[in-house]
């Protein structure tokens, strides 16, 4: 056999073994929770006929679907963390966002505070030294819709906890049944931790919320004369 025809045939295999890598490469590389894989067929979707999904399984490894738009990622204008001013009845108070760790939860509430769905809307349920609760625009407690228009998946984290006072939390009716409700604690709170998602923090104007938390309440935990939301302004 001829020397050079053998190391001709190497260097093709070593090349087409080089694509294929590459290419696998590209369509599985995890680029984090917030910034999903804009080439990954799990992101553009699958394939609808059964030929069609037996071409796609021979030649994934070498070929890459068209991209998909990589959604808008929230932040503040010089590149810092979220944060959504809540101007109440009562005052103003400003939550930073722990977008890292809750893309999904911070990204409902940032949005839905963009489009005003809290504007005029109360504070249901209040209880002294625990929790002041609101986000729900029938103001029953029982209402409220996420931004994915159903109800969404805990993001859990073990390292936040329910700490102490000014924490931002997703109420919810059971696991994995986020909507658009939310609660700031007013004490530490160890028992929920594990059963909602932590997604923020007061930074400023922790104490209006602790007149917001002082208010006179009924015996369902409502306030007496009604506090609300005027309006929220998000910082991006």
């Amino acid at each position: 056999m001829d020397p050079r025809s053998k190391a001709d045939r190497i260097v093709r295999r070593t090349a087409m073994i080089g694509a294929a890598t590459a290419a696998y490469f590209l369509l599985t590389a995890d680029y984090g929770p917030d910034y999903p894989n804009p080439r990954s067929p799990r992101i553009c979707g699958l394939p609808s006929s059964s030929e069609e999904r037996r071409e796609s399984l021979l030649f994934s490894s070498l070929l890459a679907p068209p991209p998909c738009p990589v959604p808008k990622m929230w932040g503040s204008a010089d590149g810092g963390t979220p944060e959504v001013t809540l101007e109440t009845s009562m005052g103003a108070f400003t939550i930073e966002m722990y977008y890292k760790h809750a893309p999904k939860t911070c990204r409902n509430f940032l949005e839905l505070s963009r489009r005003g769905y809290y504007d005029n809307v109360i504070f249901h349920r209040i209880i002294k030294d625990f929790i002041v609760q609101g986000g729900d625009p029938t103001g029953t407690g029982r209402g409220g819709e996420s931004i994915y228009g159903a109800k969404f998946e805990d993001e859990i984290r073990p390292e936040l906890k329910h700490t102490g006072a000014g924490i931002l939390s997703m109420a919810n009716a059971g696991p994995n049944t986020n909507g658009s409700q939310f609660f700031i604690t007013l004490a530490p709170c160890q028992s929920l931790d594990g059963k909602h998602t932590i997604f923020g923090r007061v930074s400023k104007g922790m104490e209006i919320v602790k007149r917001l938390g002082s208010v006179q309440t009924d015996k369902s935990d409502r306030p007496i004369h009604e506090v609300k939301i005027l309006r929220t302004v998000v910082k991006d």
